[in-house]
């Protein structure tokens, strides 16, 4: 990243660039707010009681939507502040839930890289994002594909 602050430019980043992202411990308050903020208001997440007697899943799980949006937000803040253009395509999969109290982080490759056909001030990269808990497990993986501002040409 720039020491300005500013993320990385589509120059920055060749396909197998690797980097991780901040962490981040998930609290009730957290969860909570996603759920009533987005209407994810089932009793999974909502209902300690209901989670206690219904559930098959042993702690208090969080959406994995709400894994994903924060693990995009860890990149917002860095990687792509000022650099980002927009979200083409996300590819998701869900592979093991995250509770409340678990520390995640986002570790994130280059898969690909290309400069853009219809715009010149900017290229194309597809990330490969591994969200890992505190014990190393793997909880989600997504495929981004993202237009990345490129650095502007100087005379």
């Amino acid at each position: 990243m720039d020491p300005s602050g500013t993320g990385y430019y589509f120059e920055d980043l060749p396909v197998g660039k690797k980097y991780t992202t901040v962490g981040r411990t998930i609290t009730e308050a957290d969860m909570i707010a996603f759920c009533n903020c987005t209407g994810l208001t089932g009793e999974i997440f909502t209902n300690v009681e209901y989670q206690k007697s219904q559930s098959v899943m042993k702690g208090r799980p969080v959406p994995g939507a709400f894994v994903y949006c924060l693990c995009e937000g860890f990149g917002a803040q860095g990687a792509s502040r000022g650099t980002g253009l927009a979200l083409l395509n996300v590819e998701i999969n869900f592979e093991g839930p995250i509770y409340i109290g678990d520390t995640i982080h986002c570790e994130i490759e280059v898969i690909e890289a290309k400069t853009s056909k219809s715009r010149n001030d900017s290229g194309i990269v597809r990330f490969r994002q591994r969200v890992v808990k505190q014990d190393g497990a793997t909880a989600v993986t997504y495929n981004a594909l993202r237009l990345i501002r490129r650095r502007e040409k100087t005379s």
